[in-house]
């Protein structure tokens, strides 16, 4: 089956296109966040300028045509709303225009399905870590959804990141930004909040930002990463004894620190678990992921009418049923 994703939770606007699984393109553009936040409004409008020619990128990547294309995926939620319906919109114009069944994907569900299809993993527990979310993550066989173990008291992980990122001046305001520059940090205390399999990250940036009259960029910078991450091992720790999980996969935005991972991958060896991730563009939202989840669905009859078509800002992966 060819089916055709949108992602548009955020800042990314992208599209991928699958076949049985394989992806054929994953092109996407992103709004251009410098050292300012998200306003929705804003983002949507360039999502709105760039849907057209990054569906265009997609297909010519792919190598077909429109005609071809056999269903649609996108983006329900969770997400930003006006740049959700950005998404939703031209699904629904392309399933309409095309006469194909759609299909509405939980966002954090297609980030889960991706990184097990590329760490080869079965059933994993999942630590998924966005700017939207950060959650710690296992199957339920029975009812066919995931279960959250854990998962932030405020604010996701990323959204920490930047906020801090932006606190500080740094440009651009990203978590990336951050990882840089803790290079060369050294160690300064800051709030360490875990309960059980639960954390809070606010306390990190807002101490940090008050900080930064009297320490370095650089300490800064490696005490909050060292720190959110430290919090985030703790509770993963406890979640994989607790459910003897022998599969551990990182999934979301934040994923792509090298330095989580290398601490994950440190935490999984000393138990002998199995440890994996995917490829950097498919922890970055993209479109892919929502291709791939879509195609799994509509194969299992999981379509929408586009009179059931919607967002849902705040759409929990416990509600959504694993295709």
């Amino acid at each position: 089956m060819l089916v055709l994703g949108i992602e548009s939770s955020a800042h990314t606007f992208g599209v991928g296109i699958v076949r049985n699984g394989k992806i054929l393109a994953n092109p996407k553009a992103m709004f251009k966040i410098e050292n300012k936040g998200l306003i929705p409004a804003e983002v949507a409008e360039t999502h709105a300028v760039n849907a057209a020619g990054v569906v265009s990128d997609a297909l010519e990547l792919a190598g077909i045509k429109m005609r071809e294309i056999q269903g649609v995926g996108y983006t329900r939620g969770p997400g930003l709303g006006p740049c959700l319906q950005v998404g939703e919109l031209t699904a629904k114009t392309i399933a309409k225009r095309l006469g194909v069944a759609i299909a509405q994907v939980n966002h954090a569900m297609a980030h889960v399905e991706i990184t097990k299809k590329f760490a080869k993993m079965q059933d994993p527990l999942v630590l998924y870590v966005s700017g939207g979310n950060s959650q710690i993550l296992k199957k339920n066989e029975k009812f066919l959804h995931y279960s959250v173990l854990g998962e932030t008291f405020d604010i996701g992980v990323g959204n920490m990141l930047d906020s801090f990122a932006r606190e500080i001046g740094l440009n651009p305001a990203w978590g990336s930004t951050v990882a840089r520059l803790a290079e060369g940090g050294r160690y300064v205390k800051l709030p360490y909040k875990v309960k059980g399999m639960d954390f809070s990250f606010t306390g990190i940036a807002t101490s940090a930002a008050k900080m930064k009259e009297r320490e370095s960029v650089e300490d800064l910078c490696f005490s909050v990463q060292e720190t959110a991450f430290s919090m985030l091992c703790e509770a993963t720790e406890r979640a994989m004894l607790l459910t003897r999980s022998r599969e551990l996969c990182v999934c979301g935005g934040v994923a792509q620190s090298n330095r989580l991972r290398q601490m994950l991958g440190l935490l999984a060896k000393e138990h002998k678990v199995r440890f994996g991730y995917a490829p950097d563009q498919f922890n970055a939202d993209n479109g892919a992921m929502i291709a791939f989840v879509a195609e799994k669905m509509l194969k299992r009859g999981m379509e929408s009418k586009l009179s059931e078509c919607g967002i849902e800002q705040r759409y929990r992966i416990e509600d959504a049923v694993i295709a």
